[in-house]
């Protein structure tokens, strides 16, 4: 197999080697790892999919900045029994928008969907959901269309097929009091619900959930389904349940483990447990703090998008931004959720992450993991490396 020419970036004090070629780990030989290739200064938010060819597919938003209208999905894959994988591409561009977290969805038939919010600058609350389709494992793809044209829709998990069919994806919804900007206070979770492959959708809320986003829903058969959420407080990762299907789902409860505010991701394993990769930290290891993500931002104008003070007495919790997103972690339930295994430690830095501004290469966070197993028994983890990076990790199923 040819080996692209490499793409380099700043690494605190080495070159980040971005040629897409699986290594030895220096934290374990018996780990691989590589840093996919990007032209992007920013990368961020990638969604794992093995594709129905035996390739393993890997989506994330790159460009200048989150939020900026140069945010667009980019698209790599990792041929079957190849070790590099090809360069990005881009595969979702509105010039008008910023296109962010992106998911691969694989529906009956092996049509391979492309999912991802569409947001004008910095304001989630414009934020609609598109998709794309292909029916040649990600080679060509149907133009853009709108899933959920609620504004304020936002999705970041993958959609979950139940035993009867029924299509399972979760949203949050990103509300704003009135007059005021998005800063994360109001999110609330959502399931959308479709029992036709996906031509008509009826919501399902989360009872009180308002803080908590990025739900994960698994399906562990008899033991009906489990979701798992990211908190805004960044104090736990929270869990609810559903009995019917998605139908209902209980309140979401605390969990032992920690969160900062930031992306977990969860996978059913081959054996039946659940594996789970978060960040070991939470607002009780931050030092630093900022009002929002978009805090950074500007918008059309030049206007900073930071929300006025006004914002934080609408309600009596804020969301807690800035706990370090770092070290990454994989921890395993054998009981459904209920306990948790003393966590492995797949990366480590400091987690710095009150700038999202990559031009600086100031941002030191791990973060937004996406994970699955594959076939072979493998398992495949792959996140946000600095933000200059989507980095993965191939582990053997005995190291868990």
């Amino acid at each position: 197999m040819t080996t692209q020419p490499a793409a380099r970036a700043h690494s605190e004090s080495n070159e980040l080697l971005l040629d897409g070629r699986l290594r030895s780990s220096s934290r374990n030989p018996d780990w691989l790892e590589a840093h996919l290739p990007s032209p992007c200064i920013q990368n961020h938010a990638a969604n794992l999919m093995p594709l129905p060819n035996g390739d393993l597919g890997c989506v994330w938003f790159g460009g200048t900045q989150e939020g900026m209208a140069d945010i667009s999905v980019h698209f790599s894959r990792l041929p079957a029994g190849g070790d590099v994988w090809t360069p990005a591409i881009k595969i979702a561009d509105d010039s008008a928008r910023s296109e962010q977290n992106p998911i691969l969805f694989i529906a009956p038939g092996n049509v391979l969907w492309l999912l991802y919010t569409s947001q004008r600058s910095g304001n989630q609350e414009t934020a609609v959901v598109r998709f794309r389709q292909s029916r040649d494992n990600g080679m060509s793809w149907s133009e853009p269309a709108t899933l959920f044209e609620t504004q304020g829709t936002f999705v970041r998990q993958p959609m979950c097929v139940t035993a009867d069919g029924r299509w399972l994806m979760p949203i949050f919804e990103c509300r704003t009091a009135a007059g005021q900007r998005w800063t994360g206070n109001l999110d609330t979770s959502a399931v959308m619900r479709s029992s036709d492959g996906g031509r008509t959708w009826t919501r399902h809320a989360v009872p009180r959930s308002q803080g908590l986003v990025h739900m994960n829903i698994l399906d562990l058969g008899s033991n009906g389904l489990i979701g798992l959420y990211r908190s805004r407080w960044a104090d736990h990762v929270y869990l609810s349940r559903s009995f019917d299907q998605g139908d209902t789902w209980s309140p979401p409860e605390a969990t032992t483990l920690p969160n900062n505010n930031s992306s977990i991701q969860a996978a059913v394993l081959n054996d039946g447990r659940i594996a789970l990769v978060y960040n070991a930290s939470s607002a009780a290891n931050a030092s630093q703090r900022r009002l929002s993500l978009y805090d950074e931002i500007e918008d059309d104008d030049g206007k900073e998008l930071t929300p006025d003070a006004a914002t934080h007495d609408a309600v009596s919790r804020e969301a807690f931004w800035g706990a370090p997103r770092a070290p990454l972690c994989l921890t395993v339930s054998g009981d459904s959720g209920r306990s948790w295994l003393q966590p492995l430690t797949l990366d480590e830095s400091d987690g710095y992450c009150i700038t999202n501004n990559s031009r600086e290469r100031l941002n030191r966070e791990i973060s937004y993991p996406s994970i699955k197993q594959t076939a072979d028994g493998r398992i495949h983890v792959a996140y946000t490396y600095f933000r200059q990076a989507i980095k993965h990790l191939v582990l053997p199923p005995q190291s868990i």
